[in-house]
């Protein structure tokens, strides 16, 4: 709370002096959100408030505890900035080979993303899933926050000589990059199914990030 000092008279001319306190939304300032106008505040603290939205969403996903964080407030930022990546290190890998058969191109990373996470939306959709379509775009798209490290990961391990031994590293990274992903997907959307049709919501969301992963392994190839 905000304390504010009040100076007045009464009626009889006597000075009074006290405070006042004005209640601040707390949880409003936890989940990046400001409690005024943002009209009237600088750019820059418009950006800082959204980046930290971001990160405290990404923190949730890779431990993710509480099911209705990226439920109540989402957005595309994130979702955006892990598919851009995606694209530009899986695209650079096919580039480094001089070849345009090393990797995906970076539209084809787009529309699988997008594309998928869309499908996987509609299927919940038709099962009578209590969740919006921007609601659960926006969770399939944060949950590829494990892929993306898997990715890293890989990459890094790719400036080391290759042999068997690094290629079934790399596909242990990139395996699991995908069950994190999954499980952390469905822990926020897990309640949005009824429990008899769960298993049918599971399985596209599984095979849509099995399908990135694969990408992850079979496109980070040695230059």
């Amino acid at each position: 709370m905000d304390h504010t000092r009040l100076e007045m008279y009464d009626d009889v001319g006597g000075h009074v002096e006290g405070e006042m306190n004005i209640p601040t939304n707390k949880n409003a300032q936890y989940l990046g959100q400001p409690d005024f106008n943002t009209l009237d505040e600088p750019i820059k603290d418009t950006i800082m408030r959204d980046v930290k939205a971001v990160g405290i969403k990404f923190g949730h996903v890779l431990f993710p505890k509480e099911k209705k964080t990226l439920l109540k407030e989402w957005d595309l930022w994130g979702p955006l900035m892990l598919c851009t990546f995606m694209a530009m290190v899986l695209q650079g890998s096919s580039l480094s080979d001089h070849t345009s058969e090393g990797g995906p191109e970076f539209a084809e990373v787009f529309v699988i993303v997008w594309i998928g996470s869309m499908i996987v939306t509609l299927n919940s959709k038709l099962l009578g899933g209590n969740i919006s379509f921007f609601q659960s775009v926006c969770v399939l798209g944060y949950c590829l926050l494990p892929t993306t490290i898997a990715l890293i990961a890989c990459r890094i391990i790719l400036l080391v000589k290759q042999t068997y031994l690094m290629f079934f590293i790399r596909f242990g990274v990139s395996m699991a990059g995908f069950a994190w992903a999954t499980y952390a997907s469905m822990i926020f959307l897990g309640d949005s199914q009824k429990p008899g049709r769960k298993l049918l919501a599971v399985y596209p969301i599984g095979l849509f990030y099995f399908i990135i992963s694969w990408l992850v392994i079979s496109h980070t190839t040695s230059s």
